[in-house]
């Protein structure tokens, strides 16, 4: 039984389902006529009865649903009947027949409960027309002629009903797993969204916190040692711890805050190093040689991506490196800023180095457009060059 037209169905549902409505009105029109006319009291209560009937049995079906197939055929059976008894009662009835046609098609359930139905309604019409005019050969066939030509419209319309249905199904799949694949789409999105921003968060962790707390450690160990024997130096160990902690604390609370911290990146991007530089050497003692121009500036991001792998580069010269000299310059490319820090530490495989840390300055500069380049080889110091573009916007220094 086919059923009510969704949007998107084929231009030939819409319209097999108009037809539907125009015999339904077509209907009561006669019944109408009837009503009014002055045609015999057998015919035309007779008629009106019939007319009535099958009111009441297609409004039956479409209150419990086009989806059971034998209300559908009880009410084509009942169709059929009233179309011979009609055409035996009423001249013009017969007309009822095309009006109807749409109806075979639209209460089956298949094609060929269609085209059975619809010939058994062209024979009662034929039958009922032909009793009607009197049994004869010159009826049977003048009725015949004109119910055939209608019943092969009515195979045209059960042939062409499949194809567009096939098509709708196919429309009905395509959408649906176009809202499947949307979904997928969204939700790999959605997970691939969230690896992103747990892989930045953990990279700031580590490039700020976990630093942090790196440097509290060693400066709570070499304050620790030597509290007895140095205390002038344990006295600014411990004043570089408060001020760490207070660091992290606010690099914390920039994270929560999804915010920069103000402190770490205010002013001009040599003012910054500079003064992570001062406390390298302060905690460690190391002699740093810097070269950081203060007319060169960049956007508020490439400061803090240098900062960053300053820092990095410098909480590895304090865990690994072993180094007496720290040598950092800044200073415009062709196309860019290029950072260099090298040391003249024991150095280290660069192919089998593969730490967090490396890994997330080159992510932070790639995000940017940069690269990061890194030399070193056991016993002959590293070489750490980071370019960024300067293809964003120019911030103004705080």
């Amino acid at each position: 039984m086919l059923q009510r037209p969704r949007r998107g169905d084929p231009f030939w549902i819409w319209f097999l389902h108009s037809w539907d409505l125009f015999s339904w009105a077509i209907i009561g029109l006669l019944a109408l006529l009837t009503v009014l006319g002055d045609a015999p009291a057998a015919a035309r209560y007779g008629s009106l009865a019939l007319l009535v009937a099958l009111g009441c049995a297609g409004a039956a079906v479409h209150r419990r649903g086009r989806g059971k197939p034998v209300d559908g055929y009880v009410y084509l059976g009942l169709l059929i009947v009233s179309l011979g008894v009609l055409a035996y009662l009423r001249d013009g009835f017969g007309v009822l027949y095309t009006v109807a046609l749409a109806q075979f098609v639209v209460y089956a359930d298949s094609r060929r409960g269609a085209l059975v139905s619809s010939a058994l309604g062209g024979v009662a019409i034929t039958v009922g027309g032909v009793l009607r005019e009197g049994w004869g050969g010159e009826a049977l066939v003048r009725n015949g002629i004109s119910t055939a030509g209608v019943y092969a419209a009515g195979v045209l319309i059960a042939t062409l009903t499949p194809r567009a249905l096939e098509v709708r199904d196919e429309r009905a799949r395509l959408r649906a797993e176009l809202a499947h694949t949307q979904e997928e789409l969204s939700e790999a999105l959605r997970r691939e969204g969230a690896a992103a921003e747990r892989e930045r968060m953990a990279r700031e962790i580590h490039d700020t916190l976990a630093q942090g707390f790196a440097s509290i450690i060693v400066l709570a160990e070499a304050a620790r040692a030597g509290i007895e024997s140095q205390p002038v130096r344990t006295g600014q160990q411990l004043t570089s711890i408060e001020q760490t902690a207070r660091e992290n604390l606010a690099e914390a609370r920039a994270l929560v805050g999804s915010t920069p911290p103000d402190g770490a990146v205010r002013g001009s991007v040599a003012g910054a190093l500079r003064r992570t530089l001062d406390r390298f050497t302060e905690d460690t003692g190391l002699a740093v040689e810097a070269e950081l121009p203060d007319g060169l500036d960049c956007d508020q991001q490439t400061r803090i991506a240098l900062l960053r792998c300053t820092q990095e580069s410098l909480a590895n010269v304090r865990k690994h490196a072993g180094a007496s000299t720290v040598v950092v310059v800044l200073s415009p490319g062709p196309y860019g800023i290029e950072l260099e820090i090298t040391d003249d530490g024991q150095g280290f495989d660069v192919g089998a180095a593969h730490g967090f840390g490396l890994d997330g300055m080159r992510k932070r500069l790639a995000e940017l457009g940069g690269e990061l380049t890194v030399t070193s080889s056991l016993g002959d110091g590293t070489r750490i060059l980071a370019f960024l573009p300067l293809t964003h916007d120019v911030e103004e220094p705080a």
